[in-house]
């Protein structure tokens, strides 16, 4: 099937799937097409190598459907996939591979950066994560601080019951959220329990609601 034709087609088939699912097709060289979504995303392009290591790469090698979580160490972010090779002919062509978000390795907390020291604090109490100047900082009901991660990398540990990323500065626990006002263009504010206001994008304002049922 010529690409032209292939793309729309797959990009139709990707609506079937959750939007916290990215979709990747390879042949056994190199990846053909790719759907991030908003909850995880490679960072894959067209023409990239089916890397050792990955999920892809497994299913070429043992020739049938592998899913397993795959560390940090392929694509800088952990994750779970699911690959399914498909044949030609009796012959391996390609691949298909569901990209699923991290889930939480069993810790319930976020160890924040003071002046002092360092601070445990349970994921319940986290308020909002921010980025601002190059950091992540948290905060919480009584407190904030810093954390190494960056935000994508906290959107694969925290537990996603809790935490929506609602703009690319900020992850909101939605248990901390008091109102909801719409904005301009498509977008919202949210009004924190602590009294800060933070901006719902256009980008992700659609997966928010979707996610909040409204």
């Amino acid at each position: 099937m010529e690409n032209f034709k292939l793309t729309p087609l797959l990009d139709v088939i990707g609506e079937l799937f959750s939007d916290e699912i990215s979709i990747a097709v390879s042949n056994t060289k190199e990846y053909i097409y790719y759907r991030p979504s908003k909850r995880i995303d490679l960072k894959i392009r067209p023409g990239d190598a089916v890397k050792a290591g990955t999920i892809a790469h497994k299913a070429f090698i043992s020739r049938q459907k592998e899913s397993e979580f795959i560390n940090r160490d392929v694509f800088g972010v952990p994750y779970h996939g699911m690959a399914v090779p498909f044949h030609n002919n009796g012959k391996i062509e390609g691949c298909v591979t569901a990209i699923y978000p991290a889930f939480t390795d069993g810790k319930s907390v976020v160890t924040l950066k003071t002046e002092d020291g360092w601070v445990p604090v349970s994921f319940h109490k986290v308020m909002y994560l921010e980025v601002k100047n190059r950091k992540t900082y948290v905060y919480t009901e009584d407190r904030y601080g810093t954390h190494k991660n960056t935000l994508q990398e906290f959107e694969y540990t925290l537990p996603r019951d809790l935490f929506v990323r609602c703009h690319r500065s900020f992850v909101v626990n939605v248990h901390h959220i008091s109102e909801i006002y719409p904005d301009t263009h498509s977008t919202f504010l949210l009004a924190m329990k602590n009294g800060k206001s933070i901006p719902v994008s256009q980008t992700y304002a659609s997966y928010f609601r979707k996610l909040l049922g409204f």
